[in-house]
This record gives structure tokens, sequence and C-alpha cells, in this order.
């Protein structure tokens, strides 16, 4: 049944390299046969896969959604990169494959040093990587198992691992395609906005694939920052802070259920972070630069939204900015937006039950016998979910000490090696240094890359759905 859904989305994914084929033939660019070759040796794996899969008993236990949703990213970014690379604009399977898992996993780190270059139909699929990785093809995968007979909710576990997964309707499946289609009108709207802000059609609609994927590829190396845009840096931090809402709290609010969406404490806590982060860069920037007071709040708001929810656009190098301002941003880094976004980060979700176990850490050493539960949205929060959070803490903390080690041992500078795991394990794109958002990471040896490219799949699977791969538990029969 494995071989049959990933090969079953190979063929999806066959479609994608097929569309964004037309897209190069629409502008006559030189990259259509790549697409045409890429499109034929996924679609051939894909059959072999179905073929393989045939008559496979329709069930799926929960260890085989874990297995499904890690070999799908990774299979998707393999067949993925070879439009970069058959069409050489990418020669080095390295940085194709780190390029489109850098696209898939919604992180927009790239090693390109001159973006421009490179065709339409190449910057559109960089584009669309993003935008099916964002909200994840594990809800392609929920979408099409009804097609197998089986359901999804095991896939359903094994990608969405945050503290919380609400449902809006008991079959999950139609759960994501109402989701999707927030995602797609959001997608639309943005499009729109962004060409009567003077944006031409084609990067509109690169630009809104990237914003409400949270992913961060631009067609331009100067990022949005290119077209000095008051409007367009406006609308791209509104809809980018949408991004980072819970798209099931985004389905409520369009089923109008307001008053549980305004009075949500996970969107309170990201709102707040956003206004406060916002407030404090922008008092700083109007006193230590020669920005006035709309261009210090439009600055902060956009770097602040783009980090908040790992989408990594740039209007500008914050690594000129005061250096207590890097700190700032790190911060932001790891907070990241609301669970069940397409963002990366911590999740906000994550920090408010940890921030109200230690206050009730503190009642305790007064009232040793009070019964102090954890409540969020005035639900109790169950022992196994808040160890969940404490166990996920605590290896995102010892990820970012290994990857931070490991980047140095590797000859990559402390700042650079600190902001490229971060920025990897949060899904963010820009890092620090020369890893900043006016450079490529191109600089990187290919051994950090691969290194990289794995923290970027770790962190859109929000570790567990990864590392349980690697434990023997996981591979026993009983």
């Amino acid at each position: 049944m494995i071989y049959r859904i990933i090969g079953f989305l190979l063929l999806i994914e066959t479609a994608m390299l097929l569309c964004c084929g037309g897209v190069s033939l629409l502008y006559r660019g030189d990259d259509l046969p790549s697409f045409l070759q890429s499109a034929g040796i996924t679609a051939c794996v894909g059959f072999l896969l179905l073929l393989i899969g045939r008559g496979a008993e329709k069930r799926l236990g929960r260890r085989d959604g874990y297995v499904i949703v890690s070999v799908a990213w990774v299979a998707f970014s393999l067949f993925g990169m070879l439009p970069f690379y058959l069409s050489s604009y990418i020669p080095s399977v390295t940085n194709a494959f780190f390029e489109t898992m850098s696209g898939f996993s919604s992180t927009g780190a790239t090693i390109l040093d001159d973006i421009e270059r490179l065709p339409h139909g190449l910057l559109f699929w960089r584009s669309m990587t993003q935008w099916i990785g964002g909200l994840g093809i594990v809800f392609f995968t929920i979408a099409v198992l009804p097609i197998f007979g089986v359901g999804g909710i095991q896939v359903f576990a094994a990608e969405a691992s945050g503290p919380t997964h609400d449902k809006v309707h008991p079959r999950i499946g139609i759960t994501a395609k109402w989701i999707w289609s927030i995602y797609a009108g959001l997608t639309g709207a943005l499009i729109i906005l962004l060409m009567l802000g003077g944006m031409d059609v084609f990067d509109s609609i690169c630009h809104a694939f990237a914003t409400t994927g949270t992913g961060g590829f631009s067609t331009k190396q100067a990022s949005i920052e290119f077209y000095h845009s008051p409007y367009i840096e406006y609308v791209i931090s509104i809809f980018m802070f949408v991004s980072g809402i819970n798209f099931t709290l985004l389905l409520l609010f369009v089923n109008g259920k307001f008053r549980k969406f305004i009075h949500d404490a996970e969107l309170k806590w990201y709102l707040w972070s956003v206004i406060g982060f916002t407030a404090f860069i922008a008092i700083v920037l109007y006193y230590n630069s020669s920005m006035g007071v709309e261009e210090a709040f439009r600055k902060s708001l956009f770097q602040v939204a783009s980090l908040h929810t790992s989408t990594g656009f740039a209007t500008a190098d914050y690594m000129t900015w005061p250096s207590v301002l890097w700190g700032t941003l790190t911060v932001i880094m790891i907070i990241g937006a609301c669970a069940g976004s397409t963002t990366g980060g911590m999740k906000c979700i994550r920090l408010l039950i940890l921030a109200k176990i230690s206050r009730n850490e503190f009642k305790h050493i007064t009232h040793p016998n009070a019964v102090l539960p954890v409540r969020v949205n005035k639900q109790v929060i169950s022992p196994s979910i808040r160890s969940t959070v404490l166990a996920f803490s605590f290896l995102y903390a010892v990820l970012i000490i290994v990857g931070t080690l490991a980047m140095m041992g590797m000859g990559v500078g402390l700042l650079e090696s600190l902001g490229c795991t971060i920025s990897s394990l949060g899904n963010m794109g820009p890092g620090l240094g020369l890893c900043g958002p006016a450079y490529s990471w191109n600089e990187l040896p290919d051994m950090g890359k691969w290194l990289m490219s794995f923290f970027m799949l770790l962190g859109r699977l929000e570790l567990f759905t990864v590392l349980l791969l690697f434990s023997s538990d996981f591979w026993k029969k009983n």
C-alpha cells in the first residue's frame, strides 16, 4: 500500500512538472526539455511503484503513516530536483537537492547567487514546490487515500505532530479539502492584490505561492526589496501573518464561529508577539538609523512577520542593523507562528504550554499540595501532551547545539553555523552572518548542505516523525 500511495503521489508530481513545462513553453525557455525528461522519469517510477503495490491490502497502520510521510517528502525532493539538474542551471546534485528540499519544506534557503538568470519555468517550479510543500504533501495524500479505500488519520497524525490537531469534521479527508480551499482562496486573493500593486502576472503568482506557503523563494535576487513598494510590503506582511494562523482556526472563522476564533489562546499569543517585537524593533531602528517613523515601522513589521512565520522574504539586510536586533530576530525564528499553519519554528502553542507549566512550578513551590492543571482554551492539557511538548523542546535545543557544532566542525563560522541550524530546523530561509538575507548558502560545504537538508526535513515534520525511523523499536513487528 505504501508503494501504491508513493507511486500515485509521484504521478501528481509528474502533472506539476508538466504544468511548469507549459510555463516554459509559454515563455519559450530553454528549460522545456528538462521538464519533459523529468516528468517522463517521474511517471515511469510512479507507474512502477503502482504496479508493485497492485493488489495490496487496503489497510494502513500508524507506523505506515510515519513511513509514508517521510518517504513522500524525500521522494518529492529527489524527483523535484531533476529539472534543476538536467537543465544544468544547478549542475551539482548536492545543490539541486538542497534547493528542492528547501522548497518542499517551505524553508526558502537558496544556493543561487543570480536567481534572475533562471528561465521562467524553473522560477515557477521553485515557487510551486513551496506552495505544495507549505500545507503539506501529506494533505494531498489524505485527499487521495480514499481512492485506495484506506483512511488518512494515521498519515495526518504523522504529519501534524504538534500538540493539538482539532477536527472540524469527523472525516479528516473533508477537513483537508476545506483547508485546501482556504489555502487556494488566500493565494488567489494575494495574486490579485499584488497585480494591483504593479507586479506582473508571473511574479504575482510566484510570490503569492511563496507567501501563503510561507516559503520565501522570490523571483528576484533582492527579494521584495526589488520592488521598492510600501504597498506590496504591507500586503505581503498581512498575508504572511494570516498564513501563520492555524488553518483549522481560519476554517472556523470562515464558518462564522468568530467567538472561538477571537478567544483562541494561541492566536492571542501570536498576535501580541508580533505586535511586541514589531514595536521594539521599530523603536530601535528609529533611534539608531536614518529611517523615519513609517519606514522603521514598515521594515520592522515585514521582517518580524517574515521570520515569525518562517517565510524568509526580505526588504532589508538585518545584519546591518544594531546587533541587539540580530538576537531579537533569532528569538523570533525559534518561536515560529501557530501549530496547524504552513509555518516552522517551535510554534506558539508549545511556548504557551511551557509558560503555563513553568508558572505552575512556581506555585507548586509555595503550595506543594495544590492540584494545578494546565489549561489552554479552557481545556485541560493532558500529562501525555505536556510530556510530548517538554520532549520536543528538549530535542529542539539539542539539535540546535548538535547542528551548530557539526557545522563548525566543517569550518563554518559560529554565527553562520548557529544561524543556518536555527533557520533550517525552523524552516526559516535566511540565517545570520554570511548566510543572512543578503547572501546565498552556496559557500557552505557539501556535507553541510546535506546536513541542513536533513534538518529542513526534521523541522518540517516536527522532529518525531523522522527521528522515529531511526529507532529500532519502531521496526519491531510487535
